[in-house]
């Protein structure tokens, strides 16, 4: 078994963990190495061959379901309707006090959606002035249950512009980084961009491009809160409101709450980053997608082994 051959199972493998088949141009994009598309079309064609890799259309897949294919063309037909929404949505975001950066993240930012998707942001700020600004687009967000539109407004990450570097360095979080999708604020984005170089050691062809990404317009509401918070007693309010809700989530992790999806309610905070636990679907996907590279490299050996003893 070739290294490319190796690559590609990995790369097929991480999105099979969320059932989602792959166009050749999307294995090129994903593959942790840069490879000459010729080298990506002859290891292909010898895992076909083998029956490690099914043939889809125009789609690859570890598994020959063609129910797959039929559920992403679904998906991304929805996503792209998703994404205008989620553009106006970025936009009523980047107004609110402090805001330097907004992203579209998760499902959507992969290009997939269904009925059950939220419209998932990641933020960022400017320096100590995160919780200021988490908070005033949380009580927003809580306004939104009035019109049922809560699922619009989901920012689940933060991150400051004083440390936006992300801490934990691994596939799931390279590949989060490596696929948002740029919507307001370039300045901010790029440098984020910049201070995370190292999902390049993951996806060294997958790039975040800015290019369309405008940036951010203080109106005057923004300026007037601003105002008030630019001096020490807004450094003591971001830490005091910070302190609280870590407070609160403390209490809903304590009482195993779930949300709406039945996934256990946790969120790390610190001074300059707001985010999901790790340990309730990041370390899994981890986890599972280590234990998955192990069993396909297994079974390809054991194949390869076969056809060069026989």
């Amino acid at each position: 078994m070739t290294i490319t051959e190796q690559n590609i199972l990995k790369t097929l493998g991480y999105f099979d963990l969320f059932h989602y088949p792959l166009t050749k141009e999307e294995i090129c994009l994903f593959h942790p190495v840069h490879v000459l598309p010729t080298a990506i079309d002859s290891a292909m064609e010898m895992l076909i061959g083998y029956g490690s890799v099914s043939r889809l259309d125009e789609f690859y897949s570890l598994k020959d379901d063609l129910s797959l294919v039929q559920r992403r063309r679904r998906g991304n037909k929805l996503a792209a309707e998703h994404m205008k929404r989620a553009a106006r949505v970025a936009k009523l975001l980047s107004r609110f006090p402090y805001v330097k950066g907004v992203a579209v993240s998760g499902s959507l930012s992969k290009n997939f959606a269904d009925e059950k998707t939220d419209l998932d942001f990641f933020i960022i700020t400017e320096a100590n002035r995160l919780w200021i600004a988490r908070t005033l687009m949380h009580l927003y967000k809580k306004l939104t249950f009035l019109t049922g539109r809560q699922h619009w407004f989901c920012m689940n990450y933060y991150v400051d512009e004083a440390e936006p570097e992300i801490t934990e360095k691994n596939i799931f979080t390279a590949m989060e980084t490596v696929t948002l999708l740029p919507m307001q604020g370039k300045q901010s984005l790029d440098d984020f961009i910049a201070c995370n170089s190292w999902v390049k050691e993951y996806f060294p062809v997958k790039k975040i491009s800015t290019a369309n990404t405008t940036e951010i317009k203080r109106g005057f509401f923004r300026r007037q809160v601003e105002k008030i918070f630019d001096n020490s007693r807004g450094d003591k309010f971001d830490s005091w409101l910070m302190k609280l809700t870590e407070k609160r989530w403390k209490e809903k992790t304590e009482k195993h709450l779930l949300n709406i999806k039945g996934g256990d309610m946790g969120m790390i905070v610190g001074r300059h980053f707001s985010k999901p636990d790790p340990k309730n679907f990041q370390d899994k996907v981890v986890e599972q997608y280590q234990l998955k590279v192990q069993q396909l490299l297994q079974l390809q050996d054991k194949k390869t082994s076969l056809v060069n003893n026989g």
